[in-house]
């Protein structure tokens, strides 16, 4: 199998008055010639060391399974730092969401063939990740044609917010939790139930009509399990 190559960023943003390292994974056959959808990716490090995302893209665009794609993983810089760009009471969280959509978005586009649409970018995240993820489609629908959800932290403010999206045909999403994440153990809230608050999220998605994937798998709040989820979450969203 042929390797795909990573280019790394430094991108100064403005909305955080910070620079945020991004790591662009290009697959091996990348050429300017073609138009490629992209996946943005918060927790962007993990979902390539630990998720493999790039070998799931390489081995699927290599069997002429998906599209010719691109992934965009934003690294956190810190467990503190991570809380506060992702999570729904974080103080850098809607700046994180600008930064997203408004800086991240147009230099990709700028600087890579990308289709330039809604339907060409998706956004992926797990648990937290997952969260900023779900919410940065619901403020920019129009900008994130799809999300994949592995294991979303879920709170009131989340449910609210899906409960709040005018047009639910704007975007889709994919959604995953396994069966024994009831008590996640979290670095910062201790001891947390995943499943019912995922569960309430899948009721929510489903009431407001939402083209929607929703499945519970055997396991925890893992890499092990959103890994092995990756060819398909990749497949069913990115498929010709």
């Amino acid at each position: 199998m042929k390797q795909g190559k990573i280019e790394e960023v430094t991108l100064y943003s403005e909305a955080l008055g910070e620079e945020m390292q991004i790591l662009i994974h290009l697959p091996h056959n990348y050429t300017p010639l073609y138009k490629y959808a992209v996946l943005f990716g918060s927790d962007g490090k993990d979902y390539i060391q630990y998720g493999r995302v790039g070998r799931v893209i390489n081995e699927q665009m290599e069997e002429h399974e998906i599209e010719n794609m691109i992934f965009v993983g934003i690294p956190y810089k810190s467990v503190s730092e991570r809380r506060r760009m992702y999570h729904p009471e974080g103080d850098k969280r809607e700046a994180y969401i600008r930064f997203l959509a408004h800086e991240l978005v147009p230099y990709i586009d700028e600087h890579y063939p990308t289709y330039q649409v809604g339907t060409g970018r998706a956004l992926i995240g797990d648990s937290l990740a997952a969260t900023i993820s779900l919410l940065t489609a619901v403020k920019y629908p129009n900008i994130f044609g799809k999300v994949i959800l592995h294991s979303p932290y879920v709170d009131q403010f989340v449910l609210e917010q899906v409960k709040s999206v005018q047009n639910p045909s704007a975007f889709s999403i994919y959604h995953v939790i396994g069966t024994e994440e009831n008590e996640v153990q979290t670095q910062v809230d201790g001891i947390q139930d995943f499943l019912a608050p995922n569960r309430s999220l899948k009721e929510a998605i489903e009431e407001k009509g939402f083209d929607y994937f929703y499945e519970e798998f055997e396991g925890n709040h893992t890499w092990k399990y959103w890994q092995a989820d990756m060819p398909r979450a990749i497949k069913k969203n990115f498929c010709y």
